[in-house]
Formats: structure tokens, C-alpha cells, sequence
């Protein structure tokens, strides 16, 4: 049960799940900083000095030592920021690989309409035997 556990985990598409999701957690705190640090403060500028993490909704006081219920809405509003820009970030990748891809593609046809196709082992054969008859009829005039 080990050793199938090891293959499980060493086969290729799990290692590349791991790599992808590492990296994605590191993209999002890239994101998140972009969005709170960057993109957030003009735009809390522009709307007269309101930053959106502060928009609540209070739905009960603090009393004593309870803290105050609130829905964050503008944390969810900053949310769905980082969402939109990793979704675009993750649209431009995509978007980018196909291109290099169909390029590729194009490439490869270009090279396989210019170079004429090798002939087929049964199309070598069947030369190899037209030139053999051909030596084989020069002999027999000769004889």
C-alpha cells in the first residue's frame, strides 16, 4: 500500500497540481496586495477618502464585552476585485498559451506544405523493385 501510495504521488499530473497550487497561493497574495495596496486607495480617492473594507452593515451594537455584529460588505467588495483580476490574469494566460499554440501550428503546416512528404516504406519498396526489374530487363537484352 506504500509503494502504490509513492506512485500515486509521484506520477506526473499530481506533482504538477501541487506546482500549480503553490503558485497560486502565491499569486493570490500578489493579487490581494495589488488590490488593497494599489488599485484600492485611488479608487477610495476618487470616492471622497471611503475605503471599502470600512463599509459595514451593523446588524447589532456592541454591548459590554460583545463585540458588534456586521456583514463586511465592502470586504466582499474588495473580494470580488481580487477575483476579477486573478480571473483576467488567469484569461490573459490562457489566452496567450493558445495564441503561441495556433502559432505553433501554423509553423508546422507552413514547414509541412513547403517540404514534400517522405514516401512510405511501401512506396520505397515498390521503387526498389521497378529499379531491380529495370536491371534485371538490361541484363536480359545483354544475355
Amino acid at each position: 500500500m506504500l509503494k502504490e501510495f509513492r506512485d500515486f504521488i509521484m506520477r506526473g499530473n499530481v506533482l504538477d497540481l501541487a506546482v500549480g497550487i503553490i503558485i497560486g497561493l502565491a499569486f493570490t497574495t500578489v493579487v490581494n496586495s495589488l488590490v488593497n495596496d494599489i488599485i484600492m486607495p485611488p479608487i477610495g480617492v476618487l470616492i471622497g477618502g471611503l475605503d471599502f473594507s470600512a463599509i459595514v452593515i451593523t446588524l447589532k451594537e456592541a454591548q459590554g464585552d460583545d463585540p458588534a455584529v456586521t456583514m463586511n460588505v465592502g470586504v466582499f467588495i474588495n473580494a470580488i476585485i481580487n477575483f476579477l483580476i486573478v480571473a483576467l490574469a488567469v484569461f490573459m494566460l490562457v489566452k496567450g498559451v493558445n495564441s503561441a499554440m495556433e502559432q505553433m501550428r501554423r509553423r508546422q503546416k507552413a514547414q509541412d506544405a513547403v517540404a514534400p512528404p517522405e514516401p512510405t516504406v511501401e512506396e520505397k519498396t515498390l521503387a526498389a523493385l521497378e529499379q531491380l526489374n529495370g536491371t534485371l530487363e538490361k541484363l536480359e537484352h545483354k544475355l
